[in-house]
């Protein structure tokens, strides 16, 4: 086996054994349309294999392991959603990556990307410990949700343009089941700026035309049914970004504490 079955006890596993499972992309957006609840989506997000690519590759890395982490079991499979089942703040990244959530079994954790967000997160009140390790490890986002443009790690850290529109309706229904109790969205490097905004129209968010261009503190406010929700754009906290000094710690706090500040409103 070479990722953790759905049910076999796993920290934070949203899936049972009879969760149903996604084989193409049809099939990916019948059952995102068809979940009738966050803990329903989570648990079809987290055992999909409507890639061949990107099954393959998520499961031969889970395989073969980096030699650092040579003696632990990698998770392998989709990497779902997770945080506040309403929360007031969504954060939206590109995809896993392939020895830190395809590993740990939550995004932005176990690299050294999440070690950034999850300190400004701290620091800004919006996670409960500083840092975040692997599923179960007992951190919480506070008023916050993450979740990922694809879920699942890609070659590269490129996803092909299919495998972008066939995880779609993943992210599109929890937008979609989020947006009474959502008031910012965060989208982590103009990727997820990119893939949001469809995501946003497709849950009922009355968008800007022509539609505003990524950048570090880019702010657009949205509406739908009568409230507002801010769209706010910030550097993604790569190891690149974070070395070359593109991004720094003061950068990351300054979009989450203007998050806390719009959530307000």
């Amino acid at each position: 086996m070479t990722f953790v079955p759905p049910g076999s006890g796993w920290p934070d596993d949203p899936a049972r054994p009879d969760t149903p499972v996604a084989h193409d992309p049809g099939e990916v957006g019948e059952l995102a349309s068809a979940s009738p609840t966050l803990a329903e989506l989570t648990a079809r997000q987290s055992v999909c294999r409507a890639c061949p690519r990107l099954v393959e590759w998520r499961e031969e890395v889970a395989t073969v392991r980096r030699r650092a982490f040579a003696g632990e079991t990698y998770w392998g499979r989709p990497i779902a959603g997770w945080g506040e089942e309403r929360p007031e703040i969504l954060i939206v990244g590109l995809a896993p990556a392939a020895h830190g959530g395809n590993r740990t079994g939550r995004i932005f954790t176990g690299d050294r990307s999440g070690d950034w967000l999850f300190a400004s997160l701290y620091r800004t009140g919006l996670a409960a410990q500083e840092t975040s390790v692997r599923a179960g490890d007992g951190q919480r986002l506070l008023g916050a949700r993450m979740a990922a443009a694809v879920r699942c790690a890609p070659p590269d850290n490129k996803p092909a343009p299919q495998e972008r529109a066939a995880c779609f309706p993943w992210l599109a229904r929890e937008v979609e089941l989020v947006a009474e109790s959502l008031r910012v969205v965060v989208a982590l490097g103009g990727f997820a700026w990119q893939a949001v905004w469809p995501a946003l129209r497709e849950a009922g968010y009355a968008l800007p035309r022509p539609r505003p261009a990524f950048g570090h503190g880019a702010e657009v406010r949205l509406s739908r049914g009568g409230t507002s929700t801010h769209l706010l754009g910030c550097y993604h906290p790569s190891q690149q970004n974070t070395f070359t000094g593109r991004v720094t710690a003061e950068m990351l706090d300054q979009i989450f504490t203007r998050a806390n500040a719009l959530r307000a409103l």
